[in-house]
């Protein structure tokens, strides 16, 4: 294991202890993928920038040691070369280890592998009341390691984590399946979790991509050992057209990691970035999703977007930032409201099933159950009367009314007692009394 950890940690709690008494507990952070857009935060902030290394990798075991400040680009740089991977790595390099899970990251390899948190051993936490614990499933702080994904943050800072991995192949071979149907789309999704194959060939990450109503695709990878040719996306070349355009494409393992975050999905459009010669210009190490993100943010402080609208006569825009998950036989009916209601479109898909046998006591899925992750990321127009938030409390209605859960990096508009009876309130509350009784971290609603 790298040397300097438990210095960092014995440092940590120096400065936890020369806090005020009583004084909220907050983490200086260099990244974030949160869509809660706030002011910086005041007052002394506890310095992670220490946390950000991978401390081990070992190649037998399939396991790594890692710091919770570590990006996953960090991470796969230091698991591939020996042939090895985290066993789901969410699209957007610098999305955190500690993060995701934390948080509720999911990538394509979500429909056999489930959630970046049900492949975690154990955790090292900073509790709010300035403890550092082992958190494992059998000890004494296994309820701290049950609640602590999807608690972002308010039940503990993960300091240290030990996950599994898993062994990968050089590239990725990939097939696009275009669909008229979304019912159609939802059933044949179905049968390859079910099977982890189609036609006859092994798939080992599936996700899909909607373009409109009647134009859908599933995106089949499997490893591979050799490739006739690979495509390169960081280019001039942008993924997710080429799903559009291509049958039979190949990846390298690294590339297919990372194809969603050189145009953050699609996202870069809004900046220009997919106009060719806009693209010649931008450099290719600014082509990707931190650099998007702090636009966005610098646009959000500014109102530089929401002024210029004004200014051309255009009603306000609504950010709707969501991804969902939705029982897999009722994906078709919500993708037809979606559609009526809302309009954005692309849409991503990416099919889950827990690993665990038991649900997450913050995040209630059924284990045995398939869901899709619905993902959209854009803005819509706010037709008159209608204030901000409409069109993300209409989401969040329906995707309750179908069964599912939504995410929450991003915004939320349930009223507090409806919000705590969705996630497990009661469960909260007692985790939070335990670990940070004086309520010094923040809370979740």
């Amino acid at each position: 294991m790298e040397n300097g950890h438990a210095e960092a940690v014995a440092a940590l709690r120096e400065q936890y202890a020369a806090l005020p008494p009583g004084a909220p507990v907050r983490l200086a952070k260099k990244t974030s993928n949160l869509f809660r857009f706030r002011p910086p935060a005041t007052g002394p902030l506890l310095d992670a920038a220490p946390f950000d290394r991978v401390l081990a990798v070992d190649p037998d075991a399939r396991t790594a040691d890692v710091e919770g400040m570590v990006t996953y680009e960090r991470l796969v740089d230091a698991t591939l070369p020996y042939g090895l991977m985290p066993l789901v790595v969410p699209q957007l390099k610098t999305i955190t280890l500690g993060g995701a899970v934390v948080g509720l990251g999911i990538e394509s390899t979500s429909f056999r592998n489930g959630l970046p948190h049900e492949s975690v051993r154990e955790m090292e936490i900073l509790t709010g009341d300035g403890r550092v614990v082992l958190a494992r499933p059998d000890n004494e702080h296994a309820g701290l390691f049950e609640a602590f994904p999807n608690s972002y943050g308010t039940l503990g800072y993960a300091l240290r984590i030990s996950i599994d991995l898993e062994p990968v192949s050089p590239y990725v071979k990939l097939r696009h399946l275009r669909f008229t149907d979304a019912d159609d789309c939802a059933e044949t999704m179905a049968a390859i979790c079910d099977a982890a194959r189609h036609d006859g060939e092994r798939v080992d990450f599936l996700d899909g991509t909607v373009f409109s109503r009647d134009e859908l695709y599933l995106t089949l990878g499997r490893f591979a050992d050799e490739a006739p040719a690979v495509s390169d996306y960081t280019g001039m070349g942008i993924y997710y057209r080429s799903i559009q355009r291509r049958t039979v494409d190949y990846l390298t393992i690294a590339d297919y990691l990372w194809r969603w975050d050189t145009d953050w999905f699609w996202c870069s459009r809004a900046f220009g970035a997919q106009h060719p010669v806009v693209r010649r210009a931008w450099p290719r190490r600014w082509r990707r999703s931190d650099v998007y993100r702090r636009l966005v943010a610098l646009d959000r402080r500014s109102g530089f977007s929401a002024r210029l609208d004004r200014l051309r006569g255009r009603p306000p825009q609504e950010a709707v930032i969501q991804d969902v998950e939705v029982p897999v036989d009722r994906t078709a009916k919500f993708l037809d409201f979606f559609h009526d209601q809302v309009g954005i479109a692309p849409i991503w898909l990416c099919p889950l099933r827990l690993r665990s046998p038991e649900p997450w006591p913050l995040y209630p899925l059924e284990p045995s159950a398939l869901y899709v992750n619905v993902g959209f990321w854009s803005t819509v127009p706010l037709a008159p009367g209608r204030a901000d938030g409409y069109h993300n409390r209409l989401i969040e209605q329906t995707v309750n009314d179908l069964g599912g859960h939504k995410s929450l990096y991003s915004t939320v508009h349930y009223p507090e007692d409806e919000f705590w009876r969705r996630y497990n309130g009661e469960a909260y509350a007692a985790v939070k009394q335990s670990d940070d009784r004086d309520a010094r971290l923040p809370d979740l609603y």
